[in-house]
């Protein structure tokens, strides 16, 4: 029987063959992770991975700086049973959401009260909306005072403002915007056709009785391309919510 020889140099090629086989796939492992890892960060950030109704109110982000009970916006209780969302811009250009929360808690903000008009004496709305953070100034079962006096847009809507202030991210704070409408919708079951400006409801005895707001969505005064974008950011959020069997839905108050 013959006896097999290797050969040094032989052996130690191979050895240094099995080396660069086990780098290479390290490597490669290595990016494909890093490559998974950057495609979930970037899902997370564009906001498109799934999500229950949970998960989606904590992205929102909203704190509770609620009028007092009894006082100025909220002297008489009026109940409501929200249909629609109704969408404005502050045009305040040096007030963010913790100056409109401090303003409403206080009364700052009067209007004359008068028959077919302002009903308490003073604007009130839900939510106002910056780039980070969404306050809440009433709860979704209040009527506000925000859209057209005795009309179904105070009567049947939850207001949400959205902030103009300077350094403010108009871009960050629609997107929040429309997470916050997709959450409302889900929880008070609002078709989308129910998500409207300000510019939808008629305000009798003013003029114009269409006010151009938000008036960065709309297009000539009217809702147009802009709005429409707008509505498809609000579905794509709305439909990344999925609700597991037995789970319950915990929603704004």
């Amino acid at each position: 029987m013959r006896k097999l020889i290797i050969h040094p140099i032989a052996l130690l090629f191979s050895f240094n063959c099995l080396i660069c086989t086990f780098l290479i796939c390290s490597c490669t492992t290595t990016q494909i992770e890093k490559s998974d890892l950057k495609n979930q960060k970037t899902s997370l950030q564009t906001g498109s991975s799934p999500v229950s109704p949970r998960q989606l109110y904590r992205e929102i982000k909203v704190v509770k700086r609620f009028i007092p009970k009894g006082r100025y916006g909220r002297k008489y209780k009026r109940a409501m049973k929200p249909r629609y969302i109704t969408v404005h811009s502050t045009q305040n250009y040096n007030g963010d959401a913790w100056d409109h929360a401090r303003a409403l808690e206080k009364g700052k903000l009067r209007a004359p009260k008068r028959r077919n008009g302002n009903r308490i004496g003073y604007l009130t709305w839900h939510f106002t909306i910056q780039e980070d953070v969404v306050i809440q100034h009433l709860p979704t079962i209040e009527q506000g005072e925000h859209a057209d006096f005795n009309g179904p847009g105070n009567n049947y809507s939850v207001g949400v403002e959205m902030c103009e202030h300077r350094g403010n991210s108009r871009q960050r704070t629609l997107d929040r915007t429309a997470k916050l409408c997709a959450s409302l919708m889900h929880q008070y079951k609002i078709p989308l056709k129910n998500v409207v400006p300000h510019q939808h409801w008629p305000r009798k005895g003013t003029k114009p009785e269409h006010k151009n707001c938000p008036h960065f969505l709309m297009t000539n005064g009217r809702p147009g391309k802009k709005w429409a974008q707008f509505l498809r950011s609000v579905k794509r959020q709305y439909n990344r919510i999925e609700v597991p069997q037995a789970v319950a839905m915990s929603g704004i108050e």
